[in-house]
């Protein structure tokens, strides 16, 4: 089992920043590929970014491309996103999830930290 918590949600205006943070209770934390995804009100959950077990591979929504930054400190068992220039389209609960390395799909979640942009 793998227990996720995310934490750094808040509300911020146009243009600020937010580092989010989610933290892996598990002991074989570099088995895991962690995904960020997002949903909005009324909307569909969607993909943000995800980085490899090693950290060496990361990929990101078109949206966020060049603004977010996603990171991994496999010591610490924590993944790292860090939002800039965030715009009130970023509005959303904002998920980590993992990904065995081989399995492929996202089998365990976090409950999700709320950031919400004023425009």
């Amino acid at each position: 089992q793998v227990q996720l918590v995310e934490s750094g949600g808040g509300l911020v205006q146009a243009g600020d920043s937010l580092r989010l943070s989610c933290v892996a209770s598990v002991r074989t934390f570099s088995s895991y590929q962690i995904g960020w995804f997002r949903q909005a009100p009324g909307k569909e959950r969607e993909f943000v970014a995800s980085i490899s077990w090693s950290g060496t591979t990361t990929d990101y929504v078109d949206s966020v491309k060049g603004r977010f930054t996603v990171s991994r400190d496999n010591a610490k068992n924590m993944v790292s996103l860090q939002m800039n220039s965030l715009r009130p389209e970023d509005t959303a609960v904002y998920y980590c999830a993992a990904q065995r390395v081989g399995i492929g799909t996202y089998a365990y979640w976090g409950q999700g930290t709320q950031v919400t942009v004023s425009s």
